[in-house]
């Protein structure tokens, strides 16, 4: 089955916005075994949105559309779908109902535009939004499939594989296939260097293909076989991951939608082991990632934002001749910044980071990027130098990433062999 995108919206083409939906559309599509033929973006105009469809369905059996279904005049999406196949709208009941019930239980004030987000187009079928207002819809054309999804992100994210997929599954079940993925989540590596690492892998041999998904701050690789059996593609995954495993292990942090705090916060959990942290250049960052996970509480007891260097010595007790002597972005301060954290705390762990996240305050001896983070237990101390390379935002997001995988690490046992 050929596939094609439709993404709408002016703030798209203006450039005000970054279209994230075309790729994560692209890539749940791709995972399903489909090609993927077109990908446009138009603005909210009903032309262009009629010659961008007309064109994609001339290259595809199924489209995704996303945005423009929200309650402003702008958003025409379902209006200029009708038009273009002179079919009338209708109010879904249901989709109403439901409007109106997500509008109270949030106390949203109500007006009578909302409303359009419950009108569809004769002989569509309804997607439910589990997340938002504006519900979706399919849309037959002959022996061509369009799903109509909003714009929004975290929306497209629920309604593609709960919805869309399930929608194109049922058109097209002949064509169904026994399909197997594998996420192999990697940080600390360069895209280029994974390919060199896996260049003597023949994963045509193995029935599987491979995909590179760069993710600031991390590499995804995804292990795909489509098979006659699931059986038969679960096995080609598993030879292929070991092959991947062997030449990259030190890098693997995580595999499919885990994510580096959520492994973080379970070893805790079950170690029955608490964390202070002490964070200088990323702000709070690290403990905003362990707070999204639910019940961080019963091992997170403390988060220290010491930025100052005076900070540093009234909350964690580095004493100011230490910062004189080697600076507060220094092994010394970086292991009395845990100490103390810990201390304090009365934790198991305690972690630290203070780094020069820029785009000022590096010099010739610690450049911008300059970051330690150290890591302590009572008995024994840890503390590792990072050189990055990025803006003040994504130095910040690495070192968040550097500290957690460091805390893993020490969790698995493996940053004392390091």
């Amino acid at each position: 089955m050929k596939t094609g995108i439709l993404t709408i919206g002016n703030e798209l083409i203006s450039g005000k916005t970054r279209d994230t939906n075309a790729s994560f559309v692209a890539r749940e599509l791709y995972l399903q075994g489909w090609q993927v033929s077109v990908i446009m973006s138009v603005g909210d105009d009903e032309n262009d949105i009629k010659s961008g469809l007309d064109h994609i369905l001339s290259l595809s059996d199924a489209v995704v559309i996303t945005g423009g279904l929200g309650p402003t005049v702008d958003d025409i999406t379902t209006a200029a779908l009708a038009h273009a196949f002179s079919l009338n709208l209708y109010t879904d009941v249901t989709a109403l109902k439901h409007l109106k019930e997500r509008f109270q239980k949030y106390r949203l004030p109500w007006t009578e535009n909302n409303a359009k987000q419950a009108v569809f187009p004769e002989g569509s079928e309804t997607i439910l939004n589990p997340v938002g207002t504006a519900w979706g819809f399919t849309l037959k054309r002959g022996r061509k499939i369009i799903a109509v999804i909003p714009g929004v992100p975290a929306e497209v994210k629920r309604m593609v594989p709960e919805g869309v997929i399930p929608a194109f599954r049922k058109e097209f079940a002949q064509e169904a296939l026994a399909i197997a993925h594998r996420t192999i989540r990697l940080s600390g590596i360069t895209e280029a260097r994974v390919d060199e690492a896996l260049a003597d892998v023949d994963f045509d041999a193995l029935g599987v293909t491979i995909g590179f998904y760069p993710d600031f701050p991390e590499i995804q690789i995804v292990l795909s076989a489509r098979c006659s059996s699931d059986t038969e593609a679960l096995e080609k995954i598993k030879k292929a991951e070991v092959q991947v495993t062997a030449r990259l292990r030190h890098y693997i942090f995580a595999y499919d939608q885990e994510t580096i705090e959520s492994i973080v916060a379970s070893s805790l959990t079950n170690k029955g082991l608490t964390v202070a942290i002490a964070e200088s250049c990323t702000g709070g960052l690290i403990t905003d990632r362990l707070t999204n996970i639910p019940g961080s509480s019963s091992f997170l007891e403390r988060s220290v934002i010491a930025y100052s260097n005076q900070a540093k010595t009234d909350l964690l007790g580095v004493p100011e001749e230490i910062l004189k002597s080697f600076g507060a972005v220094s092994e010394q301060a970086a292991i009395l910044m845990a100490q103390g954290v810990r201390t304090s705390g009365k934790t198991d762990i305690g972690v630290a980071v203070t780094g020069i996240a820029g785009p000022t305050g590096g010099s010739d001896e610690k450049p911008v990027g300059t970051v330690f983070i150290a890591l302590t237990d009572g008995s024994k101390s840890f503390c590792r130098h990072y050189s990055f390379r990025w803006d003040r935002r994504r130095n910040k997001i690495i070192a968040s990433q550097a500290t957690l995988i460091m805390l893993k690490r020490y969790l698995t046992g493996e940053l004392e062999h390091e």
